[in-house]
């Protein structure tokens, strides 16, 4: 007898899997000649030559969905196990719509006009500049950009930094060690893998370093090859800072850098490293700029109102 193995090493076993086993009866079930058992992160199944054969390129395509859409159920499985080709199950996925499959097949899209022009910009640059007010989706829609290369192998990892301006010199006297110290400063980052990688996946990807968080000072001396990095909260670099990450990039890298400079939490007199650069790299072939606004809010309706009553205020300042 026969046996083929297929082990899982791009999707979670258990997820795949599904409750209560369902993939694994359902290719039992259309499989009735074999003898199907998954353990742990494989999939064993032993019978004759050409029926393995068969089984192995329909599950090779049921993994090819999950792992793209993060998600299959039984209309999904039954459409794989039966179709004729890979073309009569594919779906059409138009790139200023869906930029990437999150969680549970929740779909991830660009919602306003700047959020479209940033997914086109990253297809025409690889370097960008994404400025506005809280709430206009520029780190979420960046962060769904470089998952969705790295689903798409087009790098082999995402950094993902922020300046821990905040924390300041009080940062010693936090409890914890430095990553527990850091994390929270970190937490919108997480919060949006989150939403888009399975929490099995993600914890993998994290321990072998294929999706790095870290703060902006880590960045130093690094050269970041074939990689996704996207700078969050950048309006809260210096000069040194933004010019040190700048000066990073390396081959076959994408950059995003984000931030709102009307929020700039540096001391007093201290020029912000965005500021300077949106005017220093202004007309840098190569380098794409998009300016987000209040009509890219897409928090609560509130947002809005508030980013709204304070800019009436400064202006009168």
């Amino acid at each position: 007898m026969n046996e083929l193995i297929i082990e899982l090493t791009e999707v979670a076993p258990q997820e795949f899997f599904g409750q209560q086993r369902s993939t694994i009866e359902a290719l039992k079930k259309y499989f009735p000649k074999l003898k199907i058992v998954a353990r742990g992160n494989k999939i064993k199944a032993y019978g004759e030559e050409d029926v393995l054969d068969e089984f192995n390129k329909r599950i090779n395509m049921l993994i090819a969905h999950f792992s793209k859409y993060n998600k299959i159920d039984e209309n999904i499985i039954e459409r794989v196990l039966t179709a004729e080709n890979k073309e009569s199950i594919a779906t059409s996925v138009k790139g200023d719509a869906i930029i990437v499959h999150g969680v549970g097949g929740r779909k991830i899209k660009a919602q306003t006009v700047n959020q479209r022009k940033l997914v086109d910009l990253a297809y025409k640059n690889d370097m960008i500049f994404a400025v506005g007010p809280a709430g206009t989706g520029k780190t979420y829609t960046s962060v769904a950009l470089a998952v969705r290369a790295l689903k798409n192998k087009e790098v082999k990892r995402i950094i993902l930094t922020r300046p821990a301006v905040e924390a300041g010199e009080s940062l010693g006297f936090l409890p914890g060690d430095m990553k527990e110290k850091l994390d929270p400063y970190m937490q919108p980052l997480y919060d949006a893998l989150r939403d888009m990688i399975p929490a099995e996946r993600l914890t993998s990807h994290m321990e072998k370093g294929i999706i790095q968080i870290a703060p902006l000072a880590f960045m130093r001396g690094r050269t970041l090859d074939h990689a996704y990095v996207i700078l969050d909260e950048a309006q809260n670099t210096t000069r040194a800072q933004m010019k040190m990450f700048l000066t990073r990039m390396g081959k076959n890298a994408r950059f995003i850098i984000t931030g709102d400079p009307g929020q700039i939490d540096l001391p007093r007199r201290t020029v912000s490293g965005l500021k300077e650069a949106l005017l220093v790299l202004k007309g840098v072939k190569g380098i794409g700029f998009l300016h987000l606004d209040d009509n890219d809010v897409i928090r609560h309706k509130l947002v809005k109102k508030v980013i709204l009553a304070y800019k009436e205020i400064e202006h009168q300042d």
